[in-house]
């Protein structure tokens, strides 16, 4: 658990970085700050392991004071995620994952045996990648060690600081896919910062919204789009919120409450997507006209009937807090 309590930052006596800022990011969650450049996001996400001092108040990390506890030892049990990866590029692989469990000590066994499994988490082959730099691989591939590397000593808090803000959005929405499974097992309490609607609502069990160090909303993803407290976050979410509240909705929840339809045999343009798949990318994937036909399969990879754009339609006006529709404007 990270508690911020009366927290402020200034920088100077005309540069209010963050104001009085209280929040608990309560443990194994998910919180993305989120907001425009300058809005104080990652000035508050770097006060938490110290690389910004904290100017008044006071940041509670599982119940412990930040500023009792000793700087070093504070950064070693906190995983830390940037954009650019900072892998180092003379070191392996391994090494370079391995960074903080060699500082600490670990055996040369529960170090092989770690990186063993936290590369099997991200899906690659430790035997293969072990001995290989950064240089031989692909961005994707860099960022996804450089997220492992903050879990090697098993941290139980994380800062993550736009981490996938470099990739094309191709990879990018895999990567995110690939962490918020790694967290379903690993249950890390993560700070996020992102300046990006999309995944803050995606990636989130709850989200901050800043603007000018203030914080404007603290809520549940699903309660900011229906709910939004001020005029402020109702024009950051936009007047599509209802388009983007279909990212906390899966085929299989619209499933459950309106059906599928058959399948039908006849047509022989169709694509697939997973139960699932959250109902905003097959909306794109049906409004695009991608196919004629989307076909929905189980985990067993059975086809169990398809979806059209009505289908999305009538769900958005059973669904989403009763209250967003897709005619809502504001």
């Amino acid at each position: 658990m990270i508690a911020f309590n009366h927290v402020t930052k200034s920088f100077s006596e005309d540069n209010i970085a963050v104001k009085d800022v209280n929040l608990t990011v309560e443990k194994g969650h998910i919180v993305v700050l989120l907001g425009p450049s300058g809005c104080g996001k990652t000035t508050l996400l770097r006060m938490v392991n110290r690389l910004e001092s904290i100017s008044n108040g006071e940041i509670m990390i599982n119940n412990k004071n930040s500023m009792e506890l000793d700087a070093i030892e504070l950064r070693r049990n906190i995983g830390y995620v940037i954009q650019s990866n900072g892998l180092f590029p003379n070191m392996t692989i391994e090494d370079n994952v391995m960074i903080v469990p060699d500082l600490l000590g670990w055996s040369k066994q529960k170090k092989r045996e770690r990186f063993t499994y936290l590369m099997k988490l991200i899906g690659l082959d430790a035997q293969d990648y072990r001995k290989r730099y950064p240089h031989e691989l692909s961005g994707g591939q860099q960022q996804r060690i450089g997220v492992i590397r903050a879990l090697a000593a098993d941290p139980p808090v994380m800062l993550m600081d736009e981490p996938f803000g470099a990739l094309d959005p191709i990879i990018r929405e895999k990567i995110q896919d690939e962490f918020l499974q790694i967290q379903r097992e690993v249950k890390k309490t993560i700070l996020f910062v992102s300046h990006d609607i999309d995944e803050a609502i995606k990636m989130a069990d709850k989200i901050v919204l800043m603007r000018d160090g203030e914080i404007m909303q603290y809520d549940t993803p699903s309660e900011m789009l229906a709910h939004p407290k001020n005029e402020y976050v109702s024009k950051f979410f936009g007047k599509d919120r209802a388009l983007k509240s279909l990212s906390l909705h899966t085929v299989k929840n619209l499933q459950d409450i309106i059906g599928l339809a058959p399948i039908d045999a006849t047509i022989r343009d169709t694509k697939t997507i997973h139960v699932h798949q959250d109902l905003r990318t097959t909306l794109s994937m049906l409004m695009n006209q991608e196919a004629d036909q989307v076909v929905v399969t189980n985990d067993q990879d059975e086809n169990i009937g398809s979806i059209t754009i009505d289908h999305v339609q009538k769900y958005l006006h059973f669904e989403i807090k009763g209250e967003l529709s897709v005619s809502q404007e504001g």
